[in-house]
């Protein structure tokens, strides 16, 4: 159930030597196994591990990643329509939820 962050924190907008953007356009918080495409913006949310690692992405996602996650939580300056879809969209899903289709 405790699934590793390993995206790359979100960068600045004036930071031009941080990483590129994650493959086939998709929001960093989306898996590299996880065939779903984002929805809305790529920076809707933010999710923070139990260890303070930051990862912004489309609230899809994010949703996603909250549910693999143990100890995870929405970034408390996430504008509270999106943190609640985040929230309700990630207790319907089982972690990794890709490996099972859904």
């Amino acid at each position: 159930m405790n699934q590793p962050l390993d995206t790359p924190p979100p960068r600045r907008a004036a930071d031009t030597t941080a990483a590129p953007a994650a493959p086939h356009g998709r929001c960093p918080a989306a898996a590299a196994k996880d065939p779903t495409p984002c929805e809305g913006p790529r920076d809707a949310a933010t999710i923070v591990d139990r260890h303070g690692r930051e990862s912004a992405g489309c609230v899809h996602h994010c949703a996603r990643l909250l549910a693999g996650l143990e100890g995870a939580r929405v970034h408390p300056f996430v504008p509270a329509p999106q943190a609640l879809d985040v929230y309700s969209r990630a207790r319907e899903l089982p972690p990794f939820a890709w490996e099972i289709g859904r």
